[in-house]
């Protein structure tokens, strides 16, 4: 048993140079990915903020009480689209900060990784 976890410990240590470096391309891409999502999560959070800041710039044209049934379901559509964005954002945030403590303990196990990376 105590010789099996020798192995395994020596495997662990001699990983190629190559593998590494092909693990922090894949976390990389994984968080190109993340930061896609980012990006897409604030477009959606600010088209909401865009149509209630035109209705607001506008409503000197128009009383509420005649346009209510079209008002009611612009904010329910807004509100939807500015919960999906804040879902998006903290969601592309938590996974952009692991995919940094990923590529951290990686760090050490490869000198030129150690150099390219900061």
């Amino acid at each position: 048993m105590r010789q099996a976890k020798a192995i395994m410990k020596d495997k662990a240590k001699s990983v190629p140079d190559a593998v590494i470096i092909n693990e922090v391309q894949l976390i990389l891409a994984e968080k190109r990915t993340s930061l896609a999502s980012l990006r897409t999560g604030i477009a959606v959070s600010a088209l909401p903020l865009t149509v209630l800041s035109f209705l607001i710039a506008t409503s000197k044209y128009y009383e509420v009480q005649h346009a209510i049934s079209l008002f009611v379901p612009v904010v329910v559509i807004s509100t939807t689209l500015a919960i999906l964005g804040t879902y998006l954002i903290i969601r592309a945030t938590i996974k952009i900060h692991r995919y940094d403590q990923m590529v951290k303990k990686l760090k050490p196990k490869n000198s030129v990784l150690s150099n390219l990376i900061e």
